[in-house]
């Protein structure tokens, strides 16, 4: 079976990712479990080596091979930019054998409803300046999140929406909005670089693919600071690991600053996760953190630690607690109670929620 069967598969079988392993069967990943695709042989190395040239550059096989590891993204279903889709592929090299992880990207951008994501979260597009983050694991659905925002923007704004990408995943239709879209390697060379650039490039809205370092987390929040909106993502568990995170990312002389700039920017963080449903499928529990007055006080005095006591007390305003957004959906009969504990930070929390 040759690499267009195998993203065909994927695709019709709904799943998320395709994991080409030596040794191994083809793997998908479907509503969150992985499975090797019955009947098919194991994947010698120069299979998978075959496979990935028929999706690389001569220049990025010489990247490959020299830094151990490669993102790119590829159109599906024809075009340019991919017809029905695109695949985000990452190639990489384990026990000395190349393996390609691809996920699945589908054209249509869904909405905020759509994807089960809190109302209260359509204000963080209508903001004209600040830094709103969508955390998680990886896997979680944040880049779907984060999309969703960009494109309620793009359709009913008319902004310049400057995205910074490795690689570039979604592809906007034609809204009120200009996209300019930017990824690392081919358009860019570095993050700094494009993020330094980027205030000379006349943006609205900058999408920051992922703060990954402390030279892109000082560049993102100043960015916000400068009357811009941001969106970016981290890979973290909670709204307030994801503060600390940011925080701890500084020398200790620099901290200071960086509390006072992130408490003035900071205006919203939504972390989620993806649960399998009941019914087949998955859906996301969300924790939501809103950058009110009592949340910049906390973050400019050092207080993280009482953030999570702010969100629980702050339901009227919008916040919402991880485990309150589990017992919704334990509740409701989309999700186990078991799946709902395992998700939970405070399983304890959970149980008297449900009770």
């Amino acid at each position: 079976m040759d690499l267009q069967q195998l993203l065909d598969l994927t695709v019709k079988n709904s799943a998320s990712d395709l994991h080409l392993i030596a040794g191994i069967p083809p793997a998908l990943r479907i509503d969150g479990s992985l499975s090797y695709l019955g009947g098919l042989a194991v994947l010698s190395p120069e299979t998978i080596e075959s496979m990935l040239t028929s999706l690389t550059t001569p220049e990025q096989k010489k990247r490959l091979v020299v830094e151990r590891e490669l993102d790119f993204s590829v159109a599906y279903g024809g075009g340019t930019y991919g017809d029905l889709g695109r695949f985000r592929v990452n190639a990489y090299y384990q026990r000395g054998k190349l393996s390609v992880a691809l996920r699945f990207l589908p054209k249509n951008i869904r909405t905020l409803e759509e994807l089960h994501i809190p109302k209260i979260c359509h204000t963080f597009p209508t903001l004209r300046q600040g830094l709103v983050l969508v955390t998680g694991p990886t896997g979680q659905g944040k880049s779907t999140t984060l999309s969703s925002m960009v494109n309620e923007i793009n359709m009913t704004r008319a902004n310049h929406i400057l995205t910074i990408e490795d690689p570039i995943e979604y592809m906007y239709p034609t809204g009120k909005s200009i996209l300019s879209q930017r990824e690392l390697g081919s358009d860019t060379h570095s993050w700094e670089s494009a993020l330094k650039s980027a205030l000379r490039e006349d943006p609205d809205v900058v999408l920051v693919g992922e703060m990954r370092d402390p030279d892109t987390m000082a560049a993102a929040i100043t960015i916000a600071e400068t009357g811009h909106l941001v969106f970016s993502t981290l890979h973290t568990n909670s709204a307030a690991q994801s503060i600390d995170r940011i925080l701890d990312s500084f020398p200790a002389n620099q901290q200071g600053q960086i509390r006072t700039q992130l408490a003035f920017t900071l205006k919203g963080i939504i972390s989620q996760r993806l649960l399998p449903q009941l019914s087949g499928g998955r859906v996301p529990a969300v924790e939501i953190l809103i950058g009110t007055s009592a949340v910049a006080s906390n973050i400019r005095d050092g207080k993280t630690h009482l953030i999570d006591s702010v969100i629980e007390t702050s339901s009227d305003v919008g916040m919402i607690t991880l485990e309150s957004s589990l017992s919704q959906l334990v509740l409701a009969g989309s999700v186990s109670l078991d799946t709902a504990k395992s998700y939970a930070l405070h399983p304890e929390e959970l149980l008297r929620m449900v009770k």
